[in-house]
């Protein structure tokens, strides 16, 4: 019988990229993959360390894989276990604890999997976390998260990613094209192009700061190859989205009209407390190039409430700043105290009841954009890519331009492309449609 192995993502899509890798990896080794739920062998967490919640949810799932099995091995790898690889490792049922570098030769690890009285640690120092490993996440979706970038050379007083992920590293655009390809292959509709800092992609293509190629080169690259019907650039930072990659999105072949563009804060005086690399008028200009050139296209925005030092008016400012932004949709983050990082030594700390107060207060304005956004697209004729998922009797699917929608449920349309016309908008804010095309395949 092979042995099985069970894996559980937390955090964001470059995870889930990578997770997929190191799947991948086991089944080299001829284990067989299991859900999560289930009785495996190996369990393996790949951790975040983001938010508060993603600190807390790990002990949750341990004890998760501990009930499915109690004699289970236990591995932890990701962001969290870079930064903090001994906390986890005394949490009770771990066995392993892996960090930046060995979480892609976790296999070599398992000699026995034997439970070990105490979790087991092989971290390096972060600055040994200069090499690059390609991912790319596919089987579970009718999409694929592609890893082209790992690692971030900003210093944003908040953030932690540096410290678990080291310094910005390109994929080579060989090996990108390559995976793309292999995707393509596989009768994926989309790609989602991820990573940590992607907009910097070149830098350390060669392991040094060398750029022989920019996001725009890999951006036109990607266009050209054959059986990708939709590329998505997932996260990229307004100082580093150009207004030649705008304008070549635009008239693309495959990239589709949605942007999600890292804002923070609406604040001058806080993203310069942040070290953000740019300021509001910067952030203006990118939404009113990207309006300018596909009306139609969705933008979301990534903001932080609750930063030490943001006033009712620092607040207030960003709140009328994002309101009047013809913008889509947030994300929106509670700040919450990194060890390690300059923030966390600021003064001025805003108390949890105000910070969760501006939450709500952004998440209901983000409801409304959404809101808006959708109505602008009623009687729209868009391209549907619909999911693999029964909810409640129905099938959802997104746009090109990122509006959800739904129908009865259908199984012969998941991983399926159609031109719809959108009609009206549900109970439950998603948008009903009329068919206008049967599915398209080239």
């Amino acid at each position: 019988m092979n042995k099985k192995v069970a894996f559980y993502t937390l955090g964001c899509k470059l995870n889930f990229s990578e997770t997929s890798t190191i799947a991948r990896g086991f089944e080299k080794e001829e284990f067989e993959r299991v859900d999560f739920s289930e009785e495996a062998d190996v369990y393996v967490i790949n951790t975040c360390s983001v938010t508060e919640n993603a600190d807390k949810r790990f002990k949750s799932i341990v004890k998760q894989a501990q009930k499915a099995n109690p004699d289970a091995f236990v591995a932890a790898v990701g962001c969290y276990a870079q930064l903090k690889p001994e906390e986890l490792a005394a949490v009770d049922g771990v066995d392993l604890v892996l960090g930046a570098t060995e979480k892609f030769k976790i296999t070599d690890y398992l000699n026995d999997l034997t439970k070990n009285d105490r979790g087991e640690v092989h971290s390096c120092e972060i600055e040994d976390a200069d090499f690059y490993v390609g991912s790319y996440a596919i089987g579970d979706r009718t999409r694929a998260f592609l890893k082209v970038q790992d690692g971030c050379d900003y210093k944003c007083t908040y953030c932690t990613i540096p410290l678990a992920r080291g310094i910005s590293r390109s994929d080579t655009l060989q090996n990108v094209l390559k995976n793309a390809k292999e995707i393509a292959s596989q009768d994926i509709k989309e790609i989602v192009l991820t990573g940590v800092n992607i907009g910097d992609y070149g830098k350390g293509e060669f392991g040094n700061k060398k750029h022989e190629h920019t996001f725009l080169d890999l951006v036109k690259a990607l266009d050209t190859i054959d059986g990708i019907h939709r590329l998505r650039i997932s996260s990229i930072e307004p100082n580093l989205l150009k207004n030649e990659t705008i304008d070549f999105v635009a008239q693309s072949n495959s990239f589709v009209p949605h942007f999600h563009v890292p804002l923070q804060s609406g604040s001058d005086d806080i993203l310069k407390k942040m070290r953000r690399r740019y300021l509001s008028n910067l952030y203006v200009d990118r939404v009113k190039r990207i309006k300018s050139t596909m009306p139609h296209a969705c933008i979301g925005v990534d903001v932080i409430v609750g930063f030490p030092g943001e006033t009712d008016e620092h607040f207030l400012e960003t709140y009328h700043f994002l309101n009047e932004l013809d913008i889509s949709y947030l994300h929106v983050f509670t700040y919450s105290e990194r060890d390690n990082t300059v923030a966390a030594e600021m003064e001025d700390v805003v108390p949890k009841k105000v910070r969760n107060k501006r939450s709500k207060m952004l998440r209901g304005l983000s409801a409304k954009k959404r809101r808006a956004f959708y109505e602008s697209q009623l009687g729209s004729i868009r391209t549907v890519l619909f999911e693999g998922e029964n909810k409640k009797g129905y099938i959802h699917g997104f746009t090109e331009n990122y509006v959800k929608v739904k129908a009865p449920w259908d199984p012969s349309l998941v991983n399926t492309l159609h031109q719809v016309e959108l009609t009206d908008i549900d109970a439950d804010g998603l948008v009903r449609f009329e068919f206008v095309s049967d599915a398209i395949t080239a």
